[in-house]
């Protein structure tokens, strides 16, 4: 099978571009990132406090780097930072080509804000800003999480021309407010002399999770009726996000903007790998495929969709009625989506500290080893 012929060449024809949701300095080095390039139509990676605690708990190739720093007396948060940068550096260096073919759509490297920083604007400007400055790559992206506080924070980033990444988007209403903070920034941005058309913003809306919760809960009620509608919030939910994205970006304020040489903020479905092993591995890859659109996929997600995934074009903005029904149909089950997104979102934030943490321990630990 020849790479324009596989699934996943056959999503990207559909407008999606695909990122790879891990990164690892293995990965980096050993050729495999561009070989998922060359083989999978990769075009980009996200990362997160989860996935850099992982690949440093298991990569023997930060011993050197992490004796460097030992050896400098650097605290833990700062070999934190100057990891975490060397790695979306050296992995932006890769995907500039498509970067620079894309004219900055694609290629992109997100790199995530201290999570512990999520109800603290001033805070996650200030490290938006750092993390910016030290990975110097014009194809990095800073991850903000949609926190309310993260909401001003994300205004005053892309006010300064920086790429921004907003994470854990779990509801509509939130996900709204991101729109409105993306086009504010795009105003501030205008006002300070900005070059519009440099700025890029993914907005990402989790899937998985919101399955997660809501089965729970549907489980919990035990009907029949109830147990159809299991497997289908996630999906309806991110539908109906991409049904707000086109009306929101069709709207004065945003099209004066577009007009002006600025960039939609595109959707991006992240939490896309399954977590029932009833599910189809390619669920949340297949059911939202949709131009103009990011799928950030783990890698087994990605293994998954290039082996067998059916990739039959257009799978959300054919299925609004439908979305609309399963999302109209959780309060009878006595399932409050507000409060299902709520949740999710205080235990993402929650759940990426502990990750963080995480990583604190584990390069603390690698650091009191390279002393001895």
């Amino acid at each position: 099978m020849t790479n324009t012929e596989n699934a996943t060449a056959q999503l990207s024809a559909v407008g999606v571009s695909i990122w790879l949701d891990d990164l690892s300095r293995e990965l980096i080095t050993g050729g495999s990132l561009q070989k998922l390039i060359d083989e999978k139509n990769v075009v980009g990676v996200t990362t997160n406090p989860t996935i850099f605690a992982s690949a440093l708990a298991k990569g023997e190739l930060y011993d050197e780097q992490v004796r460097e720093l030992a050896a400098q007396g650097v605290t833990t948060d700062r070999a934190v930072f100057e990891i975490t940068t060397d790695d979306v550096a050296d992995a932006s260096k890769i995907f500039r080509p498509i970067y620079d073919a894309t004219k900055g759509f694609d290629g992109r490297v997100s790199i995530e804000v201290e999570p512990g920083l999520a109800h603290d604007t001033e805070g996650t400007v200030s490290a938006a800003k750092a993390l910016w400055a030290k990975v110097d790559q014009p194809n990095a992206m800073i991850k903000i999480p949609a926190t309310k506080a993260g909401l001003p924070a994300i205004t005053e980033v892309i006010g300064n021309g920086i790429s921004v990444n907003v994470t854990l988007i779990f509801g509509i209403e939130r996900y709204l407010e991101v729109v409105d903070a993306y086009l504010s920034g795009l105003e501030k941005a205008k006002a300070a002399g900005h070059e519009l058309s440099t700025i890029h913003s993914v907005a990402s809306f989790f899937v998985s999770r919101v399955d997660t919760e809501i089965d729970k809960r549907l489980d919990a009620v035990g009907s029949d009726e109830a147990k159809a509608f299991k497997s289908k919030a996630g999906i309806a939910n991110a539908r109906l996000a991409y049904e707000a994205f086109e009306k929101a970006f069709a709207e004065p304020r945003a099209t004066a903007l577009l007009e002006a040489g600025a960039n939609k903020q595109r959707p991006l479905w992240a939490s896309t790998g399954v977590k029932s092993p009833d599910l189809p591995d390619t669920l949340y890859v297949t059911e939202l495929a949709v131009a103009e659109t990011v799928n950030t996929m783990p890698g087994k997600t990605l293994d998954a969709t290039s082996d067998h995934g059916v990739i039959e074009g257009d799978q959300v903005t054919t299925n609004y009625a439908d979305a609309h029904a399963v999302i109209d149909a959780l309060p009878g089950f006595g399932i409050s989506l507000t409060e299902v997104t709520e949740l999710l979102e205080k235990e993402g934030v929650e759940k990426f500290i502990v990750s963080w943490n995480e990583l604190l321990d584990t390069v603390t630990t690698a650091l009191e080893g390279a002393k001895k």
